[in-house]
């Protein structure tokens, strides 16, 4: 099911688990959907397991947008993180696959809310790498390359996702999840 990433192309509806040797905060111990692979445009994804401990109201305190205002915001990645996003997480049960629509507009993110199988959530930023610079990552084993199953859309789990994932690599993986930050503490 999960495994180590290396260097390929077509990832998108992959998760990437953060290699507890990355260190960049930006990513560390992150999880992130990638909805888009391209071998010439790059890739684009959302971290699923920073919530900002905001929700839409918080931010757009001044639309009105029903539904939408009760959702928890999401911190997506370093690009672009003055801008708020809205994601459709599609579940297709039929080939246990995820897919994501980003950049929607406020009338379909509101249309998504409803539906079966999908799951909305509102980014701040978003992650992107240029051509090639995913594939560098991926040969230098910065990622675990795994496919999602519908639980990493369950924001009860947001906090714990990125151990639970990265456990599910092995008992060495494990040991790490579970590894304190810092050993000198006591």
């Amino acid at each position: 099911m999960l495994e180590f990433g290396s260097p390929s192309v077509g990832l998108a509806g992959s998760v990437l688990v953060a290699h507890p040797n990355l260190l960049d905060p930006n990513f560390r111990k992150s999880v992130l959907f990638i909805s888009s692979d391209d071998s010439e445009e790059g890739a684009f994804g959302l971290v699923l397991n920073r919530p900002a401990d905001r929700t839409v109201a918080d931010v757009l305190a001044t639309h009105s947008l029903g539904p939408l205002l009760r959702l928890p915001v999401y911190l997506g990645g370093p690009v672009e993180a003055n801008q708020l996003i809205f994601s459709a997480f599609i579940w297709h049960p039929e080939t246990e696959r995820i897919e994501c629509r980003h950049h929607l507009d406020l009338e379909h993110a509101q249309e998504y809310v409803n539906a079966e199988y999908t799951v909305v959530r509102a980014f701040i930023g978003y992650s992107g790498w240029s051509k090639g610079q995913l594939e560098s990552e991926l040969a230098q084993k910065a990622w675990l390359v795994g496919k999602p199953g519908r639980e990493v859309l369950d924001e009860r789990r947001s906090k714990t996702l990125w151990r639970e994932l990265l456990s599910g690599f092995g008992p060495w993986f494990r040991l790490l999840a579970e590894a304190p930050d810092d050993l000198t503490a006591s």
